[in-house]
């Protein structure tokens, strides 16, 4: 006897393709949606359904956005000689809600992860030498992760770079706020100090 309707069943199963999403929390999204009004369910399904077709990549920075150019690219208070380079859209979303850079970005969808077949061409490396060239660029920040491929991605990009008259810089990684130093690892801590700022007496 199965305990489970096959529609039920047929909807955790594609919940759990998700990320982070286990059978154990897609069984409980499944539920909760079952136990509200079938227009919740309605509306997400027509959202799901048009969000392919109403996302695109913007032209300039490689976001996703409804219009292109996007939103932050169009403005024209942004520093558009300022580029920040993120790894994903996420990474765009996060730096813009520190509400501090008011430059543009640009987007590289992944790292290199040789081990993964991810090289330079997979990654959109081509289209910001192409942008560095076309345009009046007076910075690169680089705002890779701190993690391994970040720190590979990183440092290919600070030596490719090399040949163009621009200036690069790294975002700053160290101790976050609150947090005592004895607790930091050895990693954090030594990027702390080599990220350190000269204070002016």
């Amino acid at each position: 006897m199965q305990a489970v309707p096959p529609a039920l069943e047929r909807l955790i199963d594609d919940l759990t393709r998700l990320p982070g999403i286990g059978r154990k929390t897609a069984t409980r999204l499944a539920l909760y949606m079952l136990r509200r009004p079938a227009a919740e369910s309605l509306g997400l399904a027509e959202d799901l359904s048009v969000l392919h077709s109403s996302i695109r990549l913007c032209a300039g920075c490689f976001t996703f956005s409804e219009t292109d150019p996007c939103p932050i690219c169009d403005d024209p208070k942004r520093n558009s000689r300022l580029v920040c380079v993120v790894e994903e859209p996420g990474d765009m979303i996060a730096v813009e809600k520190t509400g501090t850079f008011k430059g543009v970005y640009h987007i590289l969808h992944g790292v290199l992860s040789p081990m993964d077949g991810i090289g330079p061409e997979e990654l959109k490396i081509r289209e910001l030498y192409q942008r560095i060239t076309d345009g009046n660029l007076e910075e690169i920040l680089l705002a890779t992760s701190s993690t391994v491929p970040g720190e590979a991605t990183a440092s290919y990009l600070i030596d490719q770079l090399q040949r163009f008259s621009i200036r690069v810089t790294r975002l700053a990684c160290g101790i976050p706020m609150g947090m005592d130093i004895k607790y930091a690892d050895e990693h954090t801590l030594a990027r702390a100090i080599d990220s350190r700022q000269f204070l002016q007496r």
